[in-house]
């Protein structure tokens, strides 16, 4: 296979593999006499020989800077694309991430040891084991040879540091760069679960005929299903679903192939017990025309413009009697007029059973609050449905944690996230209380003002047939109750207070000065060189999965009803809120007091570190966190959560272009005495402090605006008479004069 004489790096590539900026390598180039001299390029984009670069690297400490997986985003860049082996299709990759994460760490370790020729061979052996797994993989795949060495040593690294997802994420990435398609991107984890919640029960069989990633399925899968099958359009996709689902949930039986969904169902006989799915948005060319007669359409013939209806009527015709659709679909198919016939039948019939409306930024299109549509295909004979729930969670207050804190923790390959800013479990809370309770009976249904109501079906028949939450959920507003309103709001008010006042104590210590005429430097290490030299210990939650093995290093599988520490909850600067079921078999550390937790995902707002109390230990730690437990003779703790969650070293030990993983190895920490670490540990301590109760403050003071405003509007409270001024007025002339005003 043609290849390059040496492999060439560029400069931001350098800042990559030694975990600094690229500010970094443009000082190192004036300073250091003896920096490489550039090999090829232009003067203002050089190229370097990467063995020449790592040589000088070495001698500074930075050799093993670089993320496993951002290793092999380097390599597979460099090996290039068009020919056999690493260098061609992804499939065989693919195959063989699936193949690594299947031996065990020490099998994987052996693999750094082998001669070129040797890893080619190891790498076919595990290639062929797994070769009828993938869509598109078959007996003309290309196979590995010696010049494939490079990638082929990244990959079995990054499947053993950072296990077989991570691989897979920078695999897909690779492919998706250079191919024409666009909106490829992951359903936020807290989303995908919420969608799979949705469905009652445990489904045994679920299908997603736009998987993409497969995102909804391995959520599934989480709540037991074990028969998943998926389509995608893009064979990329289909092909890095498949490995994914395999991986996440190597029991179940898993199905993907790669085909329009629409146009060319691959699961034609297929009746599931749920489908989910987060469909493609506004797309015209669907099959409009050629599929006008398809017996699918049960509920009436999508108009050209409601591709989102075609999707609709395939998840009920894949379902059997009284199964569950579930499907994330954008707010104008709630209310577009040349989908009102099909939106009346859909309600006529029964099939429609809830829509839930998202907060902005919940999922992809960031700038567009989605809606989530529970469906049940009628049973034959089966009870009336007389209502439909809408439940609006648009306006929950937004929290600081990250899109992916709970999740696997890769990179998207399209877009970002503004989920990172919300407050998820409430969010999740609100949505599936409002479901179950409706599910138990509906036609005892209690409305909650504001939040969810049930409105009849015929009702919902007039002339439009608006299904939009926002406009039915606040109609019910006016029927709240004024006193209990109000109790709510002076209570919520009364902390608002509180909070204020310890706001206002925190920010009056002033045990910080100016450093003098110029900004103090000092020596770092790197995390790697700390935990090498024994001054702390790095530890983080494994999946089963992703080692191919269970049990932990402190104590085995976690325990289900122990509480878990999430990203989120750092950022929230919260108690511990995850679901250790989640965690399964997973290696699991336990948090003891003075543990310095550090979020995994650089994402959204909050801190990026903090130290465990005492109310935390003996908490499960979390997936997407990193835990850093140091010798307390010689690291102080909040010392080092100070310049761990820095916004600077953040970014330098941070790979990604949407969301940003963090790679606690590259971290680095100033080298100073211990006495002088913990001058520095009470400062940021106040930091810390204030900062929580500047989050506490703008929380209350959010939901204290928040009903205020919505009892006023509502009718519920009324201005004071003396009011006009500015003045206030007594809470008991407002709750007697909102009363009389409810009608």
């Amino acid at each position: 296979m043609p290849q390059q004489p040496t492999a060439q790096v560029t400069a931001a590539e350098i800042s990559r593999i030694a975990g600094v900026t690229r500010a970094t390598v443009s000082n190192w180039r004036r300073r250091h006499d003896d920096f490489p001299e550039p090999s090829s390029g232009t003067e203002s984009s050089p190229l370097y020989d990467l063995e020449t670069v790592r040589a000088w690297l070495a001698t500074r400490g930075h050799a093993s800077a670089a993320s496993p997986a951002e290793e092999l985003r380097t390599m597979l860049r460099l090996h290039g694309r068009g020919g056999s082996g690493a260098g061609g299709d992804s499939v065989e990759l693919l195959l063989l991430v699936l193949a690594a994460a299947r031996h065990s760490p020490g099998d994987l370790g052996a693999t750094a040891g082998l001669s070129d020729a040797d890893l080619a061979a190891q790498a076919e052996r595990d290639r062929a084991g797994v070769a009828d797994a993938v869509p598109g993989s078959g007996a003309d795949t290309a196979r590995f040879t010696a010049e494939d060495a490079a990638v082929l040593r990244a990959l079995y690294a990054c499947v053993r540091e950072e296990g077989g997802q991570a691989a897979l994420g920078v695999l897909a990435e690779w492919e998706l760069e250079d191919s024409a398609a666009s909106g490829a991107y992951r359903t936020p984890e807290p989303l995908a679960d919420l969608i799979a919640a949705l469905v009652p029960g445990t489904p045994a069989r679920v299908l997603d005929p736009a998987c993409g990633s497969g995102s909804l399925l391995a959520a599934a899968s989480r709540r037991g299903a074990r028969e998943l099958y998926g389509q995608d359009l893009l064979p990329v996709q289909a092909r890095r679903s498949a490995v994914s689902l395999m991986l996440a949930a190597p029991e179940a039986t898993v199905t993907v192939r790669a085909d329009d969904s629409l146009r060319a169902d691959a699961f034609p006989e297929l009746l599931a017990d749920a489908v989910l799915s987060n469909p493609p948005y506004g797309i015209r060319d669907w099959g409009h025309d050629e599929l006008a007669y398809d017996p699918r359409w049960a509920y009436g013939v999508p108009a050209r413009a409601e591709s989102e209806l075609a999707w609709v009527q395939h998840a009920l015709a894949h379902l059997t009697p009284g199964g569950h659709a579930v499907l994330l679909l954008p707010p104008a198919t709630a209310g577009r007029a040349s989908g009102r016939r099909v939106r009346a039948e859909l309600v006529r019939s029964g099939a429609l059973r809830a829509v839930v409306a998202l907060p902005v930024g919940a999922s992809m299109p960031l700038h567009v609050g989605l809606q989530i549509w529970v469906l049940q295909r009628p049973e034959p004979g089966g009870a009336d449905r007389k209502s439909v729930l809408f439940v609006d969670t648009a306006e929950v207050p937004q929290g600081s944690g990250t899109a992916g804190s709970d999740g696997t923790g890769h990179r998207s390959t399209r877009g970002g996230s503004r989920s990172a800013t919300l407050d998820w479990d409430e969010i999740r809370g609100r949505a599936l209380g409002a479901w179950r309770a409706f599910t138990e009976n509906p036609d005892t249904f209690e409305d909650e003002s504001g939040l969810a109501r049930a409105v009849g079906v015929v009702d919902l028949l007039d002339e439009v047939v608006d299904l939009t939450p926002a406009r039915l959920v606040r109609a019910s507003r006016t029927e709240a109750d004024p006193a209990e309103l109000w109790a709510e709001v002076d209570a919520t008010r009364r902390d608002l207070v509180g909070a204020a006042k310890a706001l206002g104590r925190a920010a009056a210590y002033e045990g910080w000065g100016a450093a003098g005429a110029a900004a103090r430097e000092w020596r770092t290490a790197t995390v790697s060189d700390l935990a090498r030299g024994g001054a702390l210990t790095l530890l983080r939650t494994v999946l089963e999965t992703a080692r191919g093995r269970g049990g932990g290093e402190d104590g085995g599988g976690a325990a289900a009803d122990r509480p878990v520490l999430t990203g989120s909850d750092i950022a929230r600067s919260s108690g511990p809120t995850g679901d250790a079921q989640k965690l399964g078999g997973a290696t699991v550390p336990v948090i003891v007091t003075g543990d310095v937790l550090v979020r995994a995902v650089a994402s959204g707002g909050g801190p990026m570190a903090r130290v465990a109390s005492e109310e935390e230990a003996d908490v499960l730690l979390g997936t997407q966190v990193h835990l850093f437990r140091p010798d307390p003779a010689r690291l102080d703790a909040w010392f080092l959560a100070g310049f761990l969650g820095a916004e600077d070293n953040i970014a330098g030990a941070s790979t990604g272009s949407t969301v940003l993983n963090v790679s606690p190895g590259r971290l680095r920490v100033p080298l100073l005495p211990l006495e002088e670490q913990r001058r520095y540990g009470e400062a940021f301590r106040r930091v810390h402090e204030l900062r929580a109760e500047a989050a506490r403050a703008t929380r209350l003071a959010g939901d204290t605006a928040r009903l205020l405003a919505g009892g006023l509007t509502g009718g519920q409270l009324l201005p004071s008479r003396g009011a006009g001024g500015g003045g206030g007025g007594k809470g008991t002339a407002t709750r007697s004069r909102g009363g009389d005003s409810r009608h």
